[in-house]
């Protein structure tokens, strides 16, 4: 399965490029390989190119809609950013890391849910986050 498969983001806003595990309504575990040719690093920043915190946390958010949507409630729903907590920054993502991206429901009704996640680069973690996100 692909995450297009799963997901509504399209290239340039999908940050998961291979989806390695799914336990449905639950978890999901997904890679994202950052090649240096990805638009943000023009500007972010000029000689020294960096990922976006935010762009972790959205990708972290987009291996969360995974394990929503892949939990036959929710098919052909739409998840959506309802807050961010808890974010923290541990190490710089540059051109060519492969981020590992992990993120577990902490709660999950029918119309929200909550999920905490992180994004690691070999086994070292980049970003931390708690997200919450309403179900349209």
């Amino acid at each position: 399965m692909r995450p297009e498969d799963l997901l509504p983001h399209r290239p340039p806003f999908l940050f998961v490029d291979e989806i390695l595990e799914i336990v449905e309504g639950e978890s999901a575990r997904g890679l994202w390989r950052l090649t240096g040719e990805e638009w943000f690093f023009v500007g972010h920043f000029p000689g020294r190119p960096t990922l976006p915190g935010v762009l972790m946390c959205e990708a972290i958010a987009q291996v969360g809609a995974l394990a929503v949507l892949a939990d036959s409630r929710f098919a052909g729903r739409l998840p959506l950013f309802g807050g961010i907590d808890k974010a923290r920054f541990r190490r710089q993502v540059v051109p060519g890391d492969e981020l590992t991206l992990e993120c577990t429901m902490g709660r999950l009704s029918s119309r929200a849910g909550k999920g905490s996640g992180t994004a690691s680069v070999n086994g070292e973690v980049a970003c931390e986050v708690d997200l919450m996100f309403v179900i349209a």
